[in-house]
């Protein structure tokens, strides 16, 4: 049986093991949030904490994506690389701490955009793939936002066994899917994930039988009391028996009027989040991304119906002034 000695002084802390065996069998069996956190416990640890190849490998063991080269070199120009990266992506983005006004916002005008997209089922990756957008070109910023992976007729195998149409298969998925999308600024060293991790909702199209799931993170717009929907599809077809198939991984902006931004505003949205949002750990549930989806739903809901009254009353006051002015007309014809 193998036996633990302790100094004849009596201490049994951290710095009684050899630097090797805490750095070679310790924290490389630790994940970011741990790893950060036994980083705080002592000096010692949070210098051993700092080593890039620790941070590395969680961050491709929580994102393969991130193992791309190109992401992969634009990571090691973070301030504290991926240890940066990681402290950047892994937390949600919090609304509520987020400042509305997006006028200051664009300090450096960034160029092209970087998405790093992993989907998961029960924890196994089934998609993996780094995008490049480019944002400078005048059918960027005139255009509807919006980043497509996959090209119209492209499909991609999963080995998510299609097991009907029923609200139970839907909740099957909805429990299992989750779906990272980290937005990297090479122009600000920033990065975020834009995701809410699980859907906030799933629904099955009633003609092609096709199932989408809806991504989503609420952010501040370009104004006060504005909030935009950063929304993210996938979009997946099967015969009964057989695996899905994903046809369609898109992200768009949407306000909350119901449009969809162009990628001019959508750009000042992003960066204002990537560079000055607050970000908080998901809490076991991983609720929040749902209920604030519902909020959403709920601010657009009213608005709209804001809207339908002034419209209401403005068509009112239309039509008594049409009246009015027909009445005078004929009054003035008939006793002048």
């Amino acid at each position: 049986m193998a036996s633990f000695t302790v100094e004849q002084s009596g201490d049994a802390s951290i710095s009684a093991l050899h630097s090797d065996i805490i750095t070679s069998h310790i924290l490389t069996r630790l994940d970011g949030p741990t790893l950060a956190s036994a980083a705080c416990a002592s000096s010692q640890l949070r210098t051993f904490s700092a080593d890039q190849t620790l941070w590395k490998d969680i961050c491709a063991t929580t994102w393969p994506s991130v193992s791309d080269e190109r992401v992969h070199d634009i990571i090691s120009t973070f301030p504290s690389g991926h240890r940066s990266f990681f402290s950047d992506s892994f937390p949600l983005l919090d609304h509520s701490a987020c400042s509305s006004d997006t006028s200051s916002r664009l300090v450096i005008p960034a160029s092209e955009l970087i998405s790093a997209v992993d989907i998961f089922y029960k924890g196994e990756l089934v998609f993996s793939k780094v995008h490049e957008t480019e944002t400078e070109t005048r059918w960027f910023q005139c255009s509807p936002f919006r980043i497509d992976l996959l090209d119209p007729k492209e499909t991609v195998p999963t080995p998510i066994r299609h097991i009907g149409e029923t609200n139970e298969s839907l909740k099957h998925l909805e429990e299992n899917l989750t779906l990272s999308w980290i937005v990297i600024d090479p122009a600000q060293n920033r990065a975020a994930n834009l995701s809410s991790r699980k859907p906030v909702s799933v629904t099955r199209h009633w003609l092609t039988g096709e199932v989408q799931l809806r991504f989503a993170t609420i952010m501040p717009g370009d104004r006060r009391g504005e909030f935009v929907q950063c929304g993210m599809v996938m979009t997946c077809k099967g015969s009964d028996g057989g695996k899905l198939h994903v046809r369609e991984v898109s992200m768009q902006m949407e306000a909350m009027e119901g449009n969809h931004l162009n990628g001019k505003e959508s750009l000042v949205i992003l960066q204002g989040a990537i560079e000055g949002g607050k970000r908080k750990r998901e809490s076991e549930e991983g609720s929040e991304g749902k209920a604030r989806f519902g909020e959403f739903l709920e601010m657009k809901r009213e608005r709209k119906e804001r809207t339908q009254r002034r419209e209401r009353a403005l068509d009112m006051v239309c039509i008594a002034a049409g009246v009015t002015l027909f009445m005078a007309f004929w009054s003035f014809i008939l006793f002048r």
